[in-house]
């Protein structure tokens, strides 16, 4: 019996140690069904992590294109230059010679910028899709310089009209102070640089033109002439400026300088008037642009 029973004993020490055994096991594997839920929790965290960052990024991306368009808007007003073909610069032009007859208009508005009468034509430009050359007296623009600022915001083209607007000689240096300071003063206001002249009444030989036509301006005359600083009737200004008009021409108007009602009144009929016989409007330096491509093409074939 005794053999037996020490037989029997370590076979029972045996069970109960695989017993203990089974039993950690178990506790172990319990143990670690939390760690394993708990890295699939941190899984599923990290996942979230992962996607709140793309959005993160994603947000970043769309705030850095929303500053490079304002940046690229800023670039476009600020520092604004009107390329001119350089066969036109320290040039004089009253339109443009088109080989091909291209029914293209430059409309053009002197003496501004000028209380309700200049917003007047902005608008009517504006809501007609026409980019126009407006001529600014420099005195002007100091006295109303958010309606300069309106000219070039709204895409059209801003230039020099003289400082005082005066038609008496000029000598070098006075030339200088009337043509220099307006220009000066169109990119304070307005950021825009601008090499076309327009002398007051058109005088050539007062000093000015002279004067502009040295530092590389293109010195910009007419071919119709509305005359509505005569303050004709609206039908008779109207005709003034159709009957006078040809592909490649410079249309001479009035926005500021006095009463420009008239001209309000009359530059809606003119633009109809215009559409309907097949023109098209352009600025002045499109309209250099559209004759200098003329001429290359033109010495290109003859080549």
């Amino acid at each position: 019996m005794e053999n037996n029973k020490s037989f029997l004993w370590p076979e029972g020490i045996l069970i109960a140690l695989l017993a203990l055994g089974g039993v950690f096991s178990l506790a172990f594997m319990m143990l670690l069904r939390p760690n394993a839920s708990e890295a699939q929790s941190r899984q599923s965290i990290n996942i979230k992590d992962v996607t709140a960052n793309v959005g993160t990024q994603q947000r970043i991306e769309k705030l850095k294109a929303a500053m490079l368009t304002s940046w690229q808007q800023q670039a476009q007003t600020k520092g604004l230059a009107y390329p001119i073909p350089s066969s036109f610069q320290g040039a004089t032009i009253e339109s443009a010679k088109l080989t091909q007859g291209e029914k293209v208009i430059a409309l053009t508005f002197d003496d501004g910028p000028w209380p309700e009468t200049t917003e007047q034509v902005l608008d009517i430009l504006k809501s007609n899709n026409i980019k126009g050359t407006f001529f600014v007296v420099g005195q002007n623009l100091k006295n109303f310089p958010e309606i300069g600022k309106q000219i070039v915001a709204q895409g059209h083209v801003i230039a020099n009209h003289t400082w005082h607007h005066w038609y008496h000689f000029f000598n070098q240096q006075a030339a200088a102070f009337e043509i220099d300071r307006t220009t000066d003063l169109i990119y304070q206001i307005t950021g825009a640089k601008t090499n076309l002249f327009r002398p007051p009444g058109g005088n050539l030989h007062n000093g000015l033109a002279a004067y502009a036509k040295g530092q590389k301006y293109t010195v910009v005359m007419w071919s119709a002439d509305s005359t509505d600083y005569k303050l004709p009737a609206v039908p008779k200004l109207i005709n003034n400026v159709i009957k006078d008009s040809k592909p490649g021409g410079i249309v001479l108007m009035h926005d500021g300088g006095g009463n420009r009602s008239r001209t309000v009144q009359a530059l809606p009929e003119i633009i109809s008037n215009f559409r309907k016989q097949g023109y098209r409007f352009v600025t002045i330096p499109e309209l250099l642009e559209i004759q200098d491509k003329e001429q290359k093409l033109l010495a290109n074939k003859k080549q």
